[in-house]
């Protein structure tokens, strides 16, 4: 629960950053800064290597590995950002634009802020401390959106987005930092530290597959389509699955711990994947339904005009949801150790999400969005039975449960799109909230189906024993 309260904190702040930033910068501005992102993002799994999540699922960590650990992030953030200073003239050719050169040696000291960072944030994890994790991821981005606001209002243009992802990254270094309380000493040597680089090695293959196959897509359009083609598509991307990602994250912040120590119990792992399914479909699920029944309000309420994304927003809502369906199983391979069966699927997911994106291209941003759905509606049933066939988790509960999520998430879409249709014409902020009350009403009528009420009271009383809890250690 304070996980996501926080959570929901900073999904405000990152709506309003598109709110406001998105009338103050064009399609370009952002299109520039996501051809870099594209390449830092793919060098931060480097930078990081698996690490965090190593140090968060190990049994025991001493001090000394602790430490071990903070100077391999900060010393491989440190050689990534020398890289990518190297490299900023072969980003800029890549794409044709002149301007990323500077725009990738300013950006490139993320790599250090994020890499002396990572294992405060790990130890927060690890002592479940979620309120001081919760507080950072807060502070981070609302101060950074305030500063990249002020650059921009004084004409910065694509600077000021670059300003808003370094202040974000040095205020969460600060913060964190402070709250975990320790400074590393020296390195020392004669530390075991073999299980933690075979684990994070692994696992960072695996990111770094999944990473290739989900930004396909961006590199595409910045190569074959030009930077306001792809700043356009960034805005929908922005709107919607970066804080869809940012509200299912941190599950995992919570789930890994608990699945970590309950994972040789067959019985209670089921029963917490079923309620973790549940909780993010009955809630995410048919907030994605929502969004894609009224994507043209919704877009020209939070965009302004200039911004023909609706229907990109619609099919990435789509996406979302498959994803989502499929999210729990991520959990059960990181808390199993199963990093190399996890890196073999992904293999599998990888290609079809390429081949998918890549026919979809030859269509435009809109084709690229069909193709991005398309790939995560045919991945989402195979994920779970990959993850089956190591475990003794079942995966028949989970088909049924996803199949009465996905009954809730297409009433709902389609009660929100019939009233936007209904009130075509209407002032966004009129219809927007009409039309999630429409949504809201079809939710309600579900829970006349049996299985779908007994779902959501399974909801309730988890929501209630969380509560419950807090409030007696309070």
């Amino acid at each position: 629960m304070v996980v996501l309260g926080g959570q929901g904190v900073r999904i405000l702040v990152q709506i309003a950053s598109v709110v406001v930033l998105s009338r103050m910068l064009g399609p370009r501005d952002y299109g520039l800064v996501a051809m870099v992102l594209a390449v830092v993002a793919v060098a931060e799994i480097f930078r990081d290597l698996g690490l965090s999540t190593a140090a968060i699922q190990a049994k025991e960590l001493s001090r000394e590995q602790q430490t071990n650990l903070w100077w391999l992030n900060s010393g491989l953030g440190l050689a990534l950002a020398l890289l990518a200073i190297a490299a900023a003239p072969l980003i800029a050719a890549l794409y044709g634009e002149p301007a990323l050169t500077m725009l990738t040696v300013a950006m490139a000291g993320m790599f250090v802020l994020n890499g002396m960072a990572a294992q405060y944030r790990a130890d927060l994890t690890r002592r479940m401390r979620f309120t001081r994790l919760a507080v950072a991821g807060v502070a981070a981005p609302l101060l950074a959106l305030a500063v990249a606001a002020c650059a921009a209002a004084n004409g910065a243009g694509y600077w000021a987005l670059a300003v808003q992802q370094l202040v974000q990254s040095a205020v969460a270094l600060a913060i964190t930092g402070a709250f975990a309380g320790w400074l590393p000493g020296r390195p020392r040597r004669g530390v075991e530290m073999g299980g933690f680089l075979r684990f994070g090695w692994s696992l960072a293959g695996t990111q770094l597959i999944n990473y290739a196959a989900s930004n396909i897509d961006s590199v595409l359009i910045g190569t074959r389509l030009g930077a306001e083609q792809l700043g356009t598509y960034n805005r929908a991307w922005q709107l919607l699955m970066t804080p869809l990602g940012q509200l299912r994250g941190p599950t995992t912040t919570v789930a890994l711990p608990v699945l970590s120590r309950i994972r040789d119990n067959p019985a209670l792992t089921q029963r917490f994947v079923q309620r973790g399914q549940v909780a993010l479909g009955y809630s995410l699920g048919a907030g994605l339904g929502l969004v894609a029944g009224a994507a043209a309000p919704i877009c020209a309420l939070m965009l302004g005009p200039g911004w023909d994304v609706a229907a990109i927003v619609a099919l990435l809502a789509c996406a979302g949801l498959f994803q989502t369906l499929a999210y729990v199983g991520y959990w059960v391979y990181l808390a199993h150790g199963l990093t190399t069966e996890l890196r073999h699927y992904t293999l599998v997911a990888s290609a079809l999400k390429v081949v998918c994106v890549v026919i979809g291209v030859q269509y435009g941003i809109t084709g690229v969005a069909v193709g991005y759905a398309t790939a995560h509606l045919l991945e989402w049933p195979l994920s779970l039975w990959w993850i089956s066939r190591r475990t003794q988790l079942r995966v028949g509960p989970l088909y049924l449960g996803a199949a009465r999520i996905l009954l809730v998430a297409g009433a709902v879409a389609a009660a929100a799109y019939a009233t936007a249709q209904a009130l075509h014409g209407q002032h966004p902020a009129v219809t927007v909230p009409v039309c999630a009350v429409a949504g809201a009403a079809a939710y309600a009528l579900l829970l006349i189906v049996p299985p779908v009420r007994r779902d959501v009271m399974s909801l309730v009383v988890t929501v209630r024993g969380a509560l419950s809890q807090k409030i007696s250690r309070g």
